[in-house]
């Protein structure tokens, strides 16, 4: 499989976006069928570049991330990056991980924080393992022969209560710790993430790709939910519409196709290297968007 670095290398050289999506495990066996049997396939027809697979809150479902990644790359030949987090493991725990995921041919690995277990409550580093994610970058970047992606948050992260510039520096921080690439969390007003990348490139030098991360919504309710745990903003006329739409999802997919698209546009327009799209693992509304963009080859 390929570096995700190299990827978007090869893609900025033929003038083209990278086009990405994200996975999470399913909790059920009858998810696990629908996410490798159906959607996978079904966004594969698009032709992306790589894809990614969470963790579960405070890590809880490493094995089962370990095992999609490898039997997408196995299965489908797609590059797949598998999320890493500091979370209830030691430094030698956080090593077999790793030496697990050379063995099986997983490269590709973006390396967080995490949230605490159950996904809630004060964030707490396990004796013997790493307090923010910068120390899991280098520590990864030590072994050698990873690629390594990092997360930024366009409008600061949820837990900085020093602010989003203490978070931009924090981020710049990881970079140079030998992070590869950064891979936002979702926003929904484009101006976000414009300063969020002016800051990181022109007033801290933060040279390597940044990938906007974009969610195509699914539900009123699980929009507003997502952005209460994250802490990203709902601009108000966004809210307005989900309002109007009430229970009608149908409705409300239909709206987040059409805002995904205007929101890609202008950020290609912008000259990002790569959109990230969070499928919620449903191959509808991404395939329309990545369609709308003329961006499946």
């Amino acid at each position: 499989m390929q570096l995700i670095r190299d990827i978007h290398e090869a893609c900025r050289t033929a003038g083209r976006p990278a086009v990405s999506f994200e996975f999470f495990p399913p909790r059920t066996e009858e998810g696990d069928r629908t996410l490798l049997e159906k959607t996978i396939p079904a966004l594969l027809a698009l032709k992306p570049d790589y894809c990614s697979v969470t963790f579960g809150a405070g890590g809880s479902t490493r094995e089962k991330t370990i095992g999609i990644v490898d039997r997408i790359q196995r299965e489908h030949a797609l590059t797949a990056m598998m999320h890493l987090t500091c979370v209830n493991s030691t430094r030698e725990q956080l090593g077999e991980v790793l030496a697990e995921a050379r063995a099986r041919g997983i490269d590709n690995i973006l390396a967080l924080r995490g949230d605490p277990p159950g996904g809630t409550g004060e964030w707490i580093a396990t004796e013997g393992g790493f307090q923010y994610s910068s120390e899991l970058v280098a520590f990864i970047r030590g072994l050698g022969g990873y690629c390594i992606g990092t997360a930024g948050f366009p409008e600061g992260h949820i837990a900085q209560t020093a602010g989003k510039l203490a978070d931009w520096k924090f981020l710049a921080e990881k970079v140079e710790a030998g992070a590869d690439f950064i891979i936002t969390q979702l926003f929904f007003d484009n101006e976000d993430f414009y300063r969020f990348h002016e800051h990181l490139t022109k007033k801290l030098g933060v040279a390597v790709p940044i990938i906007p991360g974009l969610l195509p919504i699914l539900s009123g309710k699980q929009t507003k939910k997502f952005t209460e745990m994250c802490g990203a903003r709902l601009p108000a006329a966004f809210v307005a519409r989900l309002d109007d739409f009430g229970d009608d999802d149908a409705a409300v997919i239909e709206y987040g196709i059409e805002y995904a698209t205007r929101q890609c546009e202008a950020l290609l327009k912008f000259g990002v290297p790569g959109l990230h799209f969070y499928s919620l693992n449903k191959a509808h509304s991404t395939t329309q968007v990545v369609r709308n963009l003329g961006l499946a080859r």
